[in-house]
């Protein structure tokens, strides 16, 4: 990895969150944070035009609308996969999928000879369907087997986080 032009993209959500409470920090941004210490990659947050509202039950009722709606929210900015080898989408698990605006950023792009590394922060889903569903947005890239953080994790045990990132970067590079 450290030859390759690496890019850690993710989106996260800040506010009132399922098992940690009110967050300064979204746990994927915690998450990939650190992927990005640990691999020198550049980072890029995926951000929807429309904030997500703060309050949980208000966030997952729009989340869920969109995922019915196979919605594309607008998202702000955009950073150029095509000049990068390897990149890293981060994401919470929301009902065994991406949530949407993810999918508006992938699908901005051509992903053919890229390798994707899909990492994800939940509360007992783990990576779920999205690895797979990454694979089949991201066409034509190489995608690696990804990273499952319980965001209670990224927020209360971070050195316990960062542990698992090394240890799952270390069998990447293998």
């Amino acid at each position: 990895m450290e030859t390759k032009k690496t890019l850690v993209a993710f989106f996260s959500r800040a506010g009132e969150n399922y098992a940690v409470g009110h967050i300064e920090k979204g746990n994927t941004h915690i998450i990939a944070e650190m992927i990005a210490a640990e691999t020198g990659a550049d980072l890029f947050e995926i951000k929807p035009v429309t904030p997500y509202p703060d309050d949980y039950t208000e966030c997952t009722e729009v989340a869920k609308r969109e995922l019915e709606d196979n919605a594309r929210p607008e998202i702000k900015g955009d950073v150029n996969v095509e000049d990068y080898d390897i990149i890293f989408i981060g994401y919470p698990n929301w009902w065994g999928d991406v949530p949407m605006p993810v999918y508006t950023f992938i699908e901005k792009h051509s992903w053919q000879g890229k390798t994707v590394i899909p990492f994800c922060t939940h509360e007992g889903s783990g990576l779920g369907a999205t690895e797979a569903r990454i694979e089949a947005a991201c066409e034509g890239a190489t995608v690696l087997d990804g990273l499952a953080v319980r965001g209670a994790t990224a927020q209360n045990e971070r050195e316990k986080a960062r542990k698992s990132i090394v240890e799952w970067i270390g069998k990447l590079k293998k």
